[in-house]
């Protein structure tokens, strides 16, 4: 049995897999043949992190399987009134085939998963967000972004940066990571990257200058300044990534046929100007509804694990 709790825990050939699986299905969903692969399966959905995206992708791409969601808001769940997690993973990994949470805590999904009794999907924590990052990926094959592409990520060193790092490390290519002094990513995922850039030949390199990491990029991402759970700090941060969002002049600055990706929800005149992100809404919301399609190739692909 498998666990999808970090990409750091699969393989290239692993990775690309997934995504080649999740490709086929979106290509047979697209002719409305929905091949039951989950018949009768469940999936238990539990959120302490709300959610549009992770949610509704979940809960269609399971039912699309032939199989059931279950959505278990922490609040609704014994979890609310101080249940143990190793006691909630004990019982609801007997009652279900699969789980996914979206949860603050990484540490709260590895213990839940050290217990559980059923394969375990990140759908969310303050450390990773890998379901995203197959759904990027997925963005990018479909572009013809996937040959040796340099990838340019400016921002906020979090969750997101850190899938983006172990994506580039397993699979090989440049990412160059742009964000302000104060907002790098952790000290444990950049020497992680390291030895695994050193195994694949892949490179990812840190600067505090945007237009450094976006020039001749072949594609550019980011992520909103102020994550959930960080309102309180929202006026800080605007004035800390000044300079930091992704608009038509530094777009200029990656190569002429650059895609843009953004995980949603975008914060327009933050992270990514208006302009951008109408340019190149075709490809971000191609990059949402994937997330439904990757997703589902997860999905099975960890049935076939059991």
């Amino acid at each position: 049995m498998r666990h999808f709790l970090s990409l750091y825990d699969f393989t290239k050939e692993e990775i690309l897999e997934i995504i080649d699986l999740g490709k086929k299905i979106k290509e047979e969903a697209k002719v409305k043949n929905y091949i039951p692969y989950l018949q009768g399966q469940s999936l238990g959905m539990l959120f302490e992190k709300s959610s549009t995206r992770t949610r509704i992708s979940f809960e269609v791409g399971i039912h699309q399987l032939g199989g059931q969601g279950l959505f278990l808001s922490s609040n609704d769940l014994q979890l609310g009134r101080g249940e143990p997690m190793k006691d909630s993973a004990r019982v609801i990994s007997r009652m279900v085939d699969m789980v996914m949470i979206r949860t603050y805590s990484q540490s709260v999904l590895d213990e839940f998963a050290a217990y559980s009794k059923v394969p375990i999907i990140n759908g969310l924590t303050d450390k990773y967000h890998p379901v995203q990052l197959l759904a990027d990926y997925l963005t990018m094959v479909e572009n013809g972004k996937d040959k040796n592409p340099i990838v340019a990520y400016v921002g906020d060193g979090n969750n997101m940066t850190h899938s983006w790092m172990m994506l580039a490390s397993k699979l090989g290519f440049e990412l160059r990571v742009a964000t302000p002094k104060g907002y790098e990513p952790l000290d444990e995922i950049i020497d992680d990257a390291k030895m695994l850039c050193e195994q694949s030949g892949g490179v990812v390199t840190y600067t505090n200058d945007p237009a450094i990491a976006v020039r001749g990029a072949d594609v550019v991402t980011t992520d909103t300044w102020v994550s959930m759970g960080q309102e309180d700090e929202k006026e800080k941060r605007v004035g800390d990534f000044k300079g930091y969002i992704v608009d038509t002049e530094l777009m200029s600055k990656a190569k002429e046929d650059a895609i843009f990706l953004h995980c949603l929800p975008a914060y327009r005149g933050y992270e990514v100007s208006e302009e951008v992100i109408e340019k190149y809404a075709d490809i971000v919301f191609d990059e949402a509804e994937n997330r439904l399609h990757a997703q589902k190739g997860l999905m099975v692909w960890l049935e076939k694990k059991r």
